[in-house]
């Protein structure tokens, strides 16, 4: 008798639909062995950190006629990084079959915070500096997602690793130009 693969989202992706009509899923076949954090993926990951380098100095060196802009690209990024971790934190459910059961939820919230953040500005409240504060807090925390998704899993470790660099390194860029 062939072991039934279950769904590692619960049902909630294709592969749940397509078993329920007895239809081979490529998710089924699929099968982590470790996580594997190349040399190339952390300077691409650390070159990621560039474009808010970039506008933290904008801010320091541009005067006042910078500012503006430097905050909203730096506020625009930060946002767009942010919900870029809710689809990698959905990509990490679909291989980890005993990710929590709430990682579905955790991974859309990033987008619907990020557009939420950007509501004050529509009504006319200050933005984008407590919209970045938000997010740039937010970025501080996020690597506890990947640790609870990830979990002891081969190779967890460095991953673990590089996303509190990362997160951390945005975290403390998007708050210092919030805060200038």
């Amino acid at each position: 008798m062939a072991r039934r693969a279950t769904c590692p989202l619960g049902g909630m992706c294709l592969k749940g639909q397509l078993a329920a009509a007895r239809v081979p899923c490529w998710t089924a076949r699929m099968k982590l062995t470790a996580i594997t954090v190349s040399p190339a993926t952390r300077r691409l990951g650390f070159a990621g950190l560039l474009p808010a380098a970039a506008c933290l100095a904008l801010m320091l060196a541009g005067g006042e006629a910078w500012r503006w802009t430097a905050l909203t690209i730096g506020y625009l990024y930060a946002v767009l990084i942010f919900s870029f971790l809710g689809g990698v934190w959905w990509g990490l459910a679909v291989l980890f079959a005993d990710a929590p059961r709430w990682t579905p939820l955790a991974a859309v919230m990033p987008s619907l915070i990020g557009l939420a953040s950007f509501a004050p500005w529509l009504f006319g409240y200050p933005w984008p500096q407590p919209s970045l504060i938000l997010v740039g807090l937010l970025l501080l925390v996020s690597p506890l997602i990947d640790r609870a998704i990830v979990g002891a899993a081969p190779g967890g470790d460095a991953w673990i690793i590089l996303r509190v660099q990362l997160s951390t390194g945005l975290g403390v860029l998007s708050l210092l130009i919030a805060l200038l």
